[in-house]
């Protein structure tokens, strides 16, 4: 049983992540129509893929005049982590059926941080619900808006919306950049892409780009070479050696 308070702090947090970032909606919807999309277009990607990074990537990567795959693939490797929350959550939320369906469907950054924030699994649940219907719902109607917005425009492009893309996923990485090795990755993928730009077809550089920080994701930093195994598996064995001055567990014992 969750306390009542706790529960209306709940659902306030909850409703003002959903008002804070459905309102980023209109955004998405604006630049999909200057991208080419139609109202219904535009309307049907918030509705049925649901997560903002996937749905700026391929109305991006379209706009450059990239192809349908290279759209694809990049929304996909955008979207990916949802499935990874979705793993996380999956025991926490106990859903089955319908509403298993339903709670895919709300798995995004948000409601992924108030349904594994808190210690109790009630309020997680309680949190991710809220969260995720609050960013549904304003989501889509903000889409709506600025698409039909958008589309009454004569020429869409000349608000400057093409940057609006490139601007979300800057406001996406800042958070992240707060040690050497993120930067590292973030400036080594951004280099490889603008050195492929002139060779490969528009959308292909992101993709590249994506490769890359999966690659420097498989290696982890500080993983023990071959040598530190052997020494770390001899100390367990054997004990630490004696020392200089003959102090250590085998000190007195002698050696072979």
């Amino acid at each position: 049983m969750i306390d009542p308070a706790r529960r209306r702090a709940i659902v306030r947090d909850g409703v003002s992540i959903g008002l804070v970032t459905g309102a980023y909606g209109i955004s998405f919807g604006a630049v999909a129509v200057a991208a080419g999309l139609s109202v219904a277009q535009a309307c049907a990607l918030s509705l049925l893929m649901f997560t903002g990074g996937s749905q700026f990537a391929m109305v991006g990567t379209i706009a450059g005049g990239g192809q349908p795959f290279a759209a694809v693939t990049t929304a996909v490797l955008l979207g990916v982590r949802n499935a990874f929350y979705g793993l996380q959550l999956a025991s926490r939320l106990g859903l089955r059926g319908v509403r298993r369906l339903v709670g895919a469907q709300l798995v995004i950054d948000e409601s992924a941080a108030m349904g594994a924030t808190p210690d109790d699994p009630a309020e997680g649940r309680l949190g991710f619900w809220v969260t995720g219907g609050s960013v549904f719902a304003l989501w889509n109607l903000a889409t709506a808006a600025g698409a039909v917005g958008a589309s009454a425009l004569e020429d869409p492009g000349v608000l400057g919306l093409d940057v609006a893309g490139p601007a979300a996923f800057v406001a996406l990485l800042g958070p992240r950049l707060r040690a050497r090795r993120p930067w590292a990755v973030a400036l080594s993928s951004a280099a490889v892409a603008v050195a492929v730009a002139p060779l490969v077809p528009a959308g292909v550089p992101v993709l590249v780009a994506a490769g890359v920080a999966v690659a420097a994701g498989l290696v982890r930093p500080g993983a023990p070479g071959v040598g530190d195994e052997v020494i770390g598996a001899a100390a367990v064995e054997h004990g630490p050696p004696p020392t200089d001055d003959g102090s250590g567990p085998d000190a007195g014992e002698g050696r072979p």
